[in-house]
């Protein structure tokens, strides 16, 4: 249902775009659709983050169809053009703002304690830093896909330079570095 709704809300503002802008530029352009699209796709995202993959897909659908109205741009494949945009996937984007969160929370930054929904892995074998987190096994998809459980594979995969940022900007840097050096690496 929130799927469904983030879809129309952002596929509606893609059309005002679509119908009223003429000139339609690269930077124009992504500047409209991060100010007035992305929003409604990103929305409390780490609450509502769809884990079936008709949601995702649906999502993921006005991203495409706006890299299609990119001048230029319409021949090309969909990797091609967040290429050339400057874009992540949405489950890039997703996944992104998850680690954010979960930093926010390890830093004191955030409202929500880290230790209400995390805990600190005791294991004297792990490899890496000490704020690996502790994974749970779960036997159902609701409590696989929450948000607790759904983090911690990425997070735990950071280094201790990425986790050791004093900001959340130089996280946000770290994340974009990440992006850039290791294929794959937001996706699930």
């Amino acid at each position: 249902m929130q799927c469904q709704y983030a879809y129309s809300k952002a596929s509606r503002a893609l059309g005002l775009i679509g119908r009223t802008i003429s000139f339609k530029t690269k930077d124009v352009l992504i500047r409209l659709y991060k100010t007035f699209v992305r929003p409604h796709l990103e929305y409390c995202v780490s609450a509502w983050s769809p884990y079936y993959v008709k949601d995702r897909s649906l999502l993921e659908r006005v991203q495409r169809r706006f890299t299609r109205m990119v001048p230029g741009l319409k021949k090309l494949s969909y990797e091609k053009r967040l290429e050339y945009l400057g874009l992540w996937t949405s489950e890039e984007q997703r996944n992104r703002a998850d680690l954010l969160e979960v930093f926010k929370m390890y830093k004191g930054l955030s409202t929500i304690p880290f230790e209400r929904l995390f805990a600190l892995s005791t294991a004297t074998n792990t490899r890496g830093y000490a704020a690996k987190i502790a994974k749970l096994h779960c036997h159902l998809d609701l409590r696989r896909y929450f948000f607790s459980e759904r983090t911690v594979d990425h997070w735990n995969n950071l280094s201790q330079q990425d986790i050791s940022c004093s900001t959340v900007n130089s996280f946000k840097n770290c994340l974009n570095n990440i992006c850039h050096t290791k294929t794959g690496f937001f996706m699930d």
